[in-house]
């Protein structure tokens, strides 16, 4: 990727980028994330094109963004069907807000449309929000939806099947997170994380009905040691369960997991 800064308050980067979804976990490193949510974890996220960066105000940033929606071919991303047709022109347009209110309200918000196919898109919505309480409390909620006309994601069709050759069609996701962070000594956090999401179908097609397929849940605590003040080096210990409710549509058992993590995170200083 190329980033160009004509004047102060505009930037462009062009070629392999990230897609500028919104919400606040998205946006993190991935080396601190414990456990993503099922629409995070089953995302297209690095794709090629162009984005534009505008600084309304020191404050106030609005980003368009129009990247190539596909890494692959066609057959590859979505398999082979003859009632699905590629789109000529297979892109994906993002605008994207992020703003910040007195460094306690903090905003990730965007909209995309992705042409999947011809006739068949993608329509997603993401509305990150950061709440700084105080020096030691500070929080986020993400509201995440996406209407795919092919699944992109994956979940739908692995629940209902892939007899066509292709991925499901119809398939949409909705997926709440939030997390507390209590910074309760300088160099100890403690946290807890929640995640509620559904996967769903939004048209009657045959034998596939409309109507949720799946309910899922998240739940994490942990505590987190940071020895040293000038790096990200830090311990943890933290829990990490999952719940997968089906209903009786879905023709499957739901199951739970859960884990135990100890151990730590650190990033080298290369750059």
């Amino acid at each position: 990727m190329i980033g160009v800064k004509p004047i102060e308050d505009l930037t462009f980067n062009i070629g392999k980028q990230c897609a500028a979804y919104g919400g606040i976990e998205f946006d993190l490193n991935p080396i601190e994330i414990y456990e993503y949510s099922d629409m995070i974890d089953n995302m297209s996220n690095f794709m090629t094109g162009l984005n534009t960066i505008y600084d309304l105000t020191p404050t106030q940033q609005l980003q368009l963004q129009i990247l190539n929606s596909r890494n692959g071919s066609m057959e590859s991303t979505y398999g082979v069907s003859p009632d699905i047709r590629p789109s000529k022109l297979p892109l994906v347009y993002t605008l994207n807000w992020n703003g910040s209110f007195s460094d306690v309200f903090k905003t990730r918000w965007s909209a995309s449309v992705m042409n999947e196919a011809k006739s068949h898109n993608m329509y997603y919505y993401a509305l990150g929000n950061d709440f700084t309480f105080s020096k030691k409390v500070n929080m986020f909620v993400d509201f995440m939806y996406s209407d795919e006309q092919i699944d992109r994601k994956g979940i739908i069709t692995g629940i209902v099947g892939n007899e066509d050759g292709h991925n499901a069609l119809d398939a949409e996701y909705l997926s709440v997170v939030t997390k507390v962070n209590y910074r309760f000594q300088p160099k100890w956090n403690a946290f807890v994380k929640g995640m509620y999401e559904t996967a769903s179908v939004s048209k009657t097609r045959g034998d596939i009905e409309k109507g949720n397929y799946r309910t899922s849940y998240g739940y994490l605590a942990g505590i987190e040691y940071y020895p040293l003040e000038d790096s990200n080096l830090h311990f943890f210990c933290t829990f990490v369960g999952r719940s997968y409710k089906f209903t009786d549509r879905a023709a499957q058992k739901g199951y739970n997991t859960q884990r135990l993590e100890v151990g730590f995170i650190y990033q080298l200083p290369m750059f």
